[in-house]
């Protein structure tokens, strides 16, 4: 079973219970092993791999809340990549109030995830059944994901090329340039936001990260 783990999850109560979790598998969880910001799991990742101890698998939520102190990383899905991009051969699972199938999916093929559990009843049970399955170098689908959701919003063209300008990694505050040299309208801030949020609100998807996993699953884009 795997040694060395780091736990990023920004809730505390969920972050003891992943570690109570993780005991009965009689993985030890140290002080460093688990932080509450996407920044700081980086941070330790860099630094195991300075000393030669490098951690075997990461736990992550995918979204995080927003503090008062900035973040570079804003989101799990950030933070997959950005810590793949110095340790690829780390196993990532991620454990998320998100239970939908078409998310997971698109999590396992874009960033090749290793193991996805929704936050839920029985979710201890689940965490243990994917870490053993991960450890046998298994891809873990956790059966509790939802396997259908019918969209209720209907993409555009707009609405299309906005969503590609966010999986370019664009800032809100560079589209309306961007969206004027494509002749697409409106493309003021204000209209930018407002139609990223209705898109989001009829999806009941809560972050851009989402978002963006929703139109690569549903080939929106």
């Amino acid at each position: 079973m795997f040694k060395k783990v780091l736990i990023a999850e920004d809730h505390e109560i969920v972050s003891l219970s992943l570690r109570n979790a993780l005991a009965e598998l009689n993985i030890t969880i140290n002080n460093q092993d688990y932080v509450f910001y996407c920044d700081d799991a980086l941070t330790r990742v860099k630094k195991a791999l300075q000393e030669l101890d490098p951690y075997e698998l990461i736990i992550t939520d995918l979204s995080f809340d927003e503090e008062y102190t900035q973040q570079k990383i804003a989101d799990g899905r950030e933070l997959i990549t950005a810590i793949r991009a110095v340790q690829p051969d780390i196993k990532v699972l991620v454990f998320s109030i998100e239970n939908r199938a078409l998310i997971a999916n698109a999590l396992f093929q874009e960033l090749n995830i290793d193991g996805f559990v929704p936050k839920a009843r029985h979710d201890a049970k689940d965490l243990k059944l994917a870490m053993e399955s991960i450890y046998k170098n298994k891809k873990y689908h956790s059966p509790n994901l939802r396997q259908k959701h019918i969209s209720s919003h209907i993409f555009t063209e707009y609405d299309k090329a906005i969503v590609l300008l966010l999986l370019e990694g664009r800032t809100q505050k560079e589209m309306p340039d961007l969206l004027k040299q494509k002749k697409l309208e409106p493309h003021s801030l204000s209209s930018i936001e407002k139609r990223i949020n209705h898109i989001k609100t009829s999806l009941n998807i809560s972050n851009n990260g989402q978002l963006i996993a929703h139109c690569i699953a549903n080939k929106i884009i």
